[in-house]
């Protein structure tokens, strides 16, 4: 298939519109069957990469946003022969609103391990504190995108469908703000470390002298960790994509060009996701980071300075 006709499938809108429940489009069959198998398969690529990896907290994060798109673009599938049913467009539009809100989770968490292998000293806040702030507030955006996406679906008059749109808008920008502070703190982080300038100002000690006077040491970044770290950018970058476009359409309100412009939401929201979440079955963090996500590090460094200690006769 070329580019072309795939940017034409993209584009595609279904004929009788009239009464559909997006307004001046009925979804894409052919771009709906796409998503669908394409979500489908990235999330049993992720069930069987946690599982080998024995890493669980893909289950609610990675893995729960790709079984949300599968159910939402499922929604969307299904409206594309019955435009004028309600219970899939709600369900298209909780899930697909909803959805990467846990994969933006996963961001935080992998984070979270870059900076304990680097090296805690380059980041304003500590790994465990990383992953507890933003993970809260990627909770706290979760719910709230949920409640007016829910209000919006199930509205039965134009007010109604204003506030839980609005609702969802401010859930929208809470994420996006979040996103935002997010990438400005790694960006921080990533530079200190390349520039070895710690937060505190103290130059980091070596392995042994950190590990004997309970200091943080300068961890390495190899070839795995860098490839973690570009997919981590190209991820978010992605998901950024995502809630600038949700931010717009939402503003734009439900009689507004952009959310009635099928071809918006199929490549700023349903392709930016996709790629997001292949993004993490090639850059999967079991296998560059590995299960223990960085926090055996420091006992190992400490074992190493133990067994070297009884060899030499050191105190």
């Amino acid at each position: 298939m070329s580019f072309f006709n795939f940017t034409q499938i993209l584009a595609d809108a279904s004929v009788d519109a009239d009464e559909s429940q997006y307004g001046d489009y009925v979804p894409s069959r052919a771009v709906s069957y796409i998503f669908v198998i394409l979500f489908a398969l990235s999330t049993l690529a992720h069930l069987g990469q946690g599982l080998y990896a024995r890493m669980w907290w893909t289950i609610p994060t990675i893995l729960l946003a790709g079984c949300l798109e599968v159910l939402g673009w499922s929604g969307r599938l299904w409206s594309s022969f019955s435009p004028t049913l309600q219970d899939p467009y709600m369900i298209q539009i909780v899930c697909t609103i909803i959805g990467p809100t846990p994969l933006v989770a996963a961001n935080f968490i992998i984070l979270g391990a870059i900076i304990r292998i680097l090296g805690p000293m380059y980041s304003r806040l500590g790994p465990r504190n990383y992953s507890r702030v933003f993970l809260s507030c990627d909770i706290i955006s979760l719910v709230v995108q949920g409640a007016g996406g829910g209000i919006a679906a199930s509205a039965s008059d134009l007010d109604g469908a204003n506030l839980g749109g609005n609702i969802m808008l401010g859930g929208i920008v809470f994420q996006l703000v979040i996103i935002v502070l997010y990438s400005i703190m790694s960006t921080e982080f990533l530079f200190r470390y390349v520039h070895d300038r710690p937060v505190g100002g103290l130059k980091p000690a070596s392995q042994s002298q950190a590990t004997l006077g309970g200091a943080e040491s300068r961890g390495e970044m190899d070839t795995k960790t860098k490839i973690m770290v570009a997919g981590l950018g190209f991820n978010i970058l992605c998901l950024f994509i995502r809630a600038v476009y949700r931010t717009i359409e939402l503003s734009d309100g439900w009689n507004g060009r952009v959310i009635n412009t099928e071809v918006y939401f199929n490549v700023l929201d349903g392709a930016m996701v996709v790629l997001a979440m292949y993004t993490f079955n090639f850059a999967h963090p079991g296998h560059l980071i590995g299960r223990d996500m960085g926090k055996s590090l420091s006992k190992k460094d400490r074992s190493s300075l133990e067994l070297e200690t009884v060899q030499t006769g050191r105190v």
